[in-house]
């Protein structure tokens, strides 16, 4: 650990860099809230399809109030009310709700709607559409579902993007997931524009504001930091890919999902400390961590912003005045 000790305290000094903007992202506060919504207006329990999203305080924190997490929509009883996570669904999920009669609200994240959009009007003018992102994660699996089996093929890496061998390869165009390292993306996107100059590129940017605002936040800190903390789940894309961004700033950093998972030897030389948390975090993990660190250091606190976000999603009709 740091060896400054503070003549006040007797405590070693530790310097935090908190980047800004950090945590929730819009469309993790729409999704929270239509759960809590779903529960007021209909009473629990009120079932979620999968984790609303990939933060478990966020999950028991639901459970709590009267959501239950199922996988699958057959554990639904008939009658209920039900919810489909932020990442998305494949079109048949909520066509099953439908033929079972079940009263179903969907929190997809509106940006990761867009990309459907876009998957559904590519292939209705006959392109094939590469898509990058990570096998099985529940974003890309909703993604695949808006769209006929064979249009699209899975892209995850530079090295796939200099193999994939697509039959038209003047007939293509590529699409991302929301919540990718903007950098490893860039990459394969530079192979496929290489290889596949008529490829088509999305209208807009498909990796969302928060992602990408959360990632330049690490960036702008992670050269003045000994080592940086990140909260955030290790099924959360979008909170593992901020540990790969510091990491390659050269800082060493650890992903954890609360204070008490907080290995004090990772601390050890450390007096710069930057901190941080994924779209899925709460701010209150954030004051968590610094309430616990304060227990073993003389701390102090630095904000640094980079991007002040003022998204906001608007809610289901059905529920906007619940």
């Amino acid at each position: 650990m740091t060896d400054t000790i503070s003549q006040d305290t007797g405590k070693p000094a530790l310097a935090l860099l908190i980047a800004a903007p950090r945590g929730f992202c819009a469309g993790v506060d729409r999704a929270i809230r239509i759960v809590e919504l779903a529960i007021e207006k209909h009473g629990a329990p009120v079932y979620v399809r999968h984790e609303i999203v990939h933060n478990k305080f966020v999950v028991d924190s639901l459970k709590a109030k009267g959501a239950v997490f199922v996988e699958e929509l057959h554990e639904v009883p008939d009658g209920a009310h039900v919810v489909f996570s932020a990442h998305g669904v494949p079109k048949s999920v909520p066509a099953d709700a439908e033929g079972r009669g079940l009263d179903y609200f969907d929190a997809t994240c509106p940006l990761v709607s867009k990309v459907h959009r876009q998957a559904e009007r590519l292939v209705d003018h006959g392109r094939h559409i590469v898509f990058i992102g990570h096998a099985g994660h529940p974003e890309v699996i909703g993604t695949f579902g808006q769209v006929p089996p064979g249009s699209m093929s899975l892209i995850e890496t530079v090295a796939d993007a200099e193999v994939f061998a697509p039959a038209d390869p003047a007939n293509l165009a590529f699409l991302t997931q929301t919540t990718l390292s903007v950098d490893d993306t860039a990459a394969v996107v530079a192979v496929l524009q290489r290889r596949f100059p008529m490829i088509q590129a999305p209208r807009g940017e498909d990796i969302c504001y928060a992602t990408s605002n959360r990632q330049a936040a690490v960036k702008a800190i992670a050269a003045s930091c000994d080592a940086m903390l990140v909260i955030g789940a290790p099924n959360s894309s979008n909170s593992v890919r901020l540990v790969e961004v510091a990491e390659r700033e050269g800082t060493p950093a650890m992903l954890i999902q609360r204070a008490n998972e907080l290995d004090w030897t990772f601390l050890y030389g450390v007096g710069t400390l930057g901190i941080t948390a994924g779209a899925s975090a709460p701010e209150l993990l954030v004051r968590e961590l610094v309430e616990r660190l304060s227990t073993r250091f003389d701390v102090t606190e630095q904000e640094v912003e980079t991007n002040r976000e003022t998204i906001a999603f608007k809610l289901p009709r059905a529920l906007d005045a619940a």
